[in-house]
């Protein structure tokens, strides 16, 4: 996050409000949606990529209090609030990433040959997360070490899992750049100097190696703005009910047209380039095979929890207890059956909708018979039947704090479930409530 320096030091400014300004901006807020975005370049001087950053507001300084909430924010603007061609061209775009969103399946919604995913400083490395970052790899994405600023023992075992790494010149000591930057070389990797702010550290860096510069010596951050999209919770909720069951396209195209916002989105995360197509989709048919129905559950998910809105569950504790819930029992369903991706599914789709019969204020057969669920998911909700039910009892006991494990291992749990042990589900139940603890801030998107 190449920023992160100097706009923290902005944002500790002490000045004169002027509440007229102050209620302007906060009204031209809500009806845009804004990102930074800072020029990459190479040795050439040529642009090579952006660092695409997340802005509240036109001002152009970051107001970050959450690392996953504001990447969600960015991938949605990037992708679905402005579009790719607008904010990119032809150029690739540098993400920042932290832990809990690089394990979620939204990652997936990003093309990985037009974005770079970043990984935060602040995320620990360790055999799990270098697993991921195979994986993400031979999808085609290509992996940044971000803010780089001396040669450690973590540094030198992350490296083989790494395309590109960020140095930072601010805080980076000038006696140890040398050995910093021929230690990445020696692995073949792409050297990136950031928060480049005089000429002569320009220099420096190119007479070092350095294969691309970013920072406040090139430019300054450019702030892009669109007229917001809004896309209305209840509508997502039954978007996400029929691709639970494997809705055929009629369906889904008659609930899309509903939701006009989620059509504008779709149809620019077709048009982004993710799927190689070639041309533009224009209808919204071909969005839905071209897209596929993957793709648009990741989408929906996305746009369910990066948005505000104006409604009631907005930071209603529920909400939250729905999203870990849902979470919890998706990484339970992977950790029972890695093999099995509709499992996971199902498992999210179920804690997702466990809830939703109090956030409308109803019973749990009078919402989830007007959304049509999959059977299997009902009467996990209903009844706490099947495997999907068992997930659903566990992940109720974990929330409480009580021992989810000795259900588990229980005469009533479906074979396999015994390996989720204590130690297992609290690693899960913490990875769970960081992820969607990202998801529920009151930043709209």
């Amino acid at each position: 996050m190449s920023e992160r320096h100097t706009d923290r030091a902005a944002c500790r400014r002490i000045e004169v409000p002027d509440l007229s300004a102050e209620a302007a901006e906060r009204n031209a807020a809500a009806q845009f949606v804004y990102l930074g975005r800072q020029p990459i370049l190479d040795r050439e001087g040529a642009l090579n990529a952006y660092e695409l950053l997340f802005r509240a507001g036109a001002h152009n300084y970051a107001e970050v209090t959450d690392d996953a909430q504001a990447t969600a924010q960015v991938v949605a603007r990037a992708i679905g609030g402005i579009g790719v061609p607008a904010v990119l061209g032809p150029h690739r775009g540098f993400v920042n990433i932290d832990r809990a969103l690089l394990f979620n399946d939204i990652v997936h919604l990003m093309p990985p040959e037009r974005f770079v995913l970043e990984i935060l400083e602040t995320v620990q490395f360790d055999a799990l997360l270098a697993r991921r970052l195979c994986e993400l790899r031979r999808a085609g994405f290509q992996v940044a070490l971000d803010d780089v600023c001396e040669l450690s023992d973590e540094l030198i075992a992350v490296l083989p899992h790494a395309d590109i790494v960020k140095i930072d010149f601010l805080q980076t000591d000038r006696a140890n750049l040398p050995a910093l930057a021929a230690a990445v070389h020696a692995h073949g990797k792409t050297l990136l100097a950031e928060k480049v702010e005089t000429r002569e550290d320009f220099a420096l860096a190119r007479e070092l190696g350095f294969d691309l510069f970013q920072g406040y010596f090139f430019a300054r951050p450019q702030v892009l703005a669109a007229p917001r999209n809004r896309s209305p919770r209840p509508g997502l909720l039954r978007l996400l009910a029929l691709l639970s069951r494997d809705a055929g396209i009629v369906e889904l195209e008659a609930e899309l047209k509903l939701n006009p916002s989620v059509v504008v989105q779709l149809l620019r995360l077709v048009n982004s380039g993710a799927f190689g197509l070639g041309r533009n989709i224009a209808s919204l048919r071909e969005a839905i095979i071209a897209t596929g129905t993957r793709q648009i559950s990741r989408w929906a998910q996305l746009l369910l929890y990066a948005d505000g809105g104006d409604l009631p569950w907005r930071a209603d504790p529920l909400v939250q207890l729905a999203g870990t819930r849902s979470r919890f029992m998706e990484l339970a369903a992977a950790w029972l059956r890695p093999a099995d991706g509709a499992f996971a599914d199902a498992a999210f789709m179920t804690g997702i909708f466990s809830l939703v019969h109090v956030v409308f204020g109803s019973t749990p057969d009078t919402v989830l018979e007007k959304l049509g669920l999959a059977p299997q998911i009902r009467e996990a909700i209903v009844s706490r039947t099947g495997a999907l039910g068992m997930l659903l009892r566990l992940a109720e006991v974990a929330g409480e704090g009580a021992d989810a494990a000795a259900i588990a291992r229980g005469p009533e749990a479906p074979s396999g479930f015994a390996t989720l042990t204590p130690e297992v589900l609290a690693e899960l139940n913490l990875s769970a409530a960081a992820w969607f603890g990202a998801h529920i801030a009151e930043a709209v998107v």
